[in-house]
């Protein structure tokens, strides 16, 4: 049994968040659904070194520019091929400076070649990406972001982060509100959130209102952060989502 430090029951922050958002039925459309871990391990590793690029080049960075240029990073990273990213020379990844399809920036460029290596060291290891995500443990989320981002190339942070739950990995994300929420609720938690002392009293906080409400971690976190902070429009979440 996870042990909690909280004040409060989930129960009564999942109430607050509902309250705020117009009710239980509104507050369930604002839940993203985490994959099961059978669909995780059929996830193809181009998909993940996708994501990972993608990641990496939103961080700091506006998020809309790098989605209407999608298309492009697709080409030029020959589809996010693990192998045949690999294999190609360095005049190929010394180009992709100069090419206009994609946010010319180097460091960037070169976290996608470290990390073709990643997935693919990863593919070897554990059969892939995907089945190295759906087998291990569930309540251990911040074991599995210190392997990506001491393994992978600008993956630590909210980076690692936002890559579980984009690939649909149930996780949380330390948002402003999820820390928010933590410390009112009485977790002895800093409002930053990145220490090791942080990140594991943030983990067995989540895991024990998991185990009170039966709820996914993704729900944890999402409901958390609805229930706390700035209360921005139901439909305007809504269109975030589908965005």
């Amino acid at each position: 049994m996870a042990k909690s430090a909280a004040r409060v029951s989930f129960k009564s922050i999942q109430a607050r968040a509902a309250r705020r958002k117009g009710g239980e039925k509104v507050l369930a459309t604002l839940l993203p659904k985490p994959r099961n871990n059978k669909a995780l391990a059929k996830l193809p590793d181009d998909r993940v070194l996708a994501e990972m690029a993608r990641r990496v080049f939103c961080a700091g960075f506006v998020w809309s520019v790098i989605d209407k240029k999608w298309p492009g990073f697709e080409e030029a990273f020959l589809g996010f091929n693990p192998k045949r990213l690999l294999f190609q020379p360095a005049e190929f990844w010394e180009q992709l400076t100069q090419d206009k399809r994609i946010v010319r920036n180097p460091t960037s460029i070169r976290s996608v070649r470290a990390n073709a290596k990643f997935v693919s060291d990863i593919a070897v290891e554990h059969g892939s990406f995907g089945k190295l995500l759906a087998n291990w443990p569930a309540d251990d989320q911040i074991g599995l972001l210190d392997v990506v981002a001491k393994r992978g190339a600008r993956l630590g942070g909210f980076s690692g982060q936002y890559l579980l739950r984009f690939l649909g990995r149930d996780s949380f994300i330390l948002t402003k509100d999820l820390l928010m929420c933590l410390r009112d609720s009485g977790v002895p938690i800093s409002d930053k959130g990145t220490s090791k002392k942080d990140l594991k009293l943030a983990q067995q906080q989540i895991n024990a209102w998991a185990q009170e409400s039966g709820l996914p971690l993704t729900h944890i976190s999402r409901i958390c952060s609805l229930s706390i902070g700035q209360n921005h429009p139901a439909e305007r979440l809504k269109e975030a989502m589908r965005a």
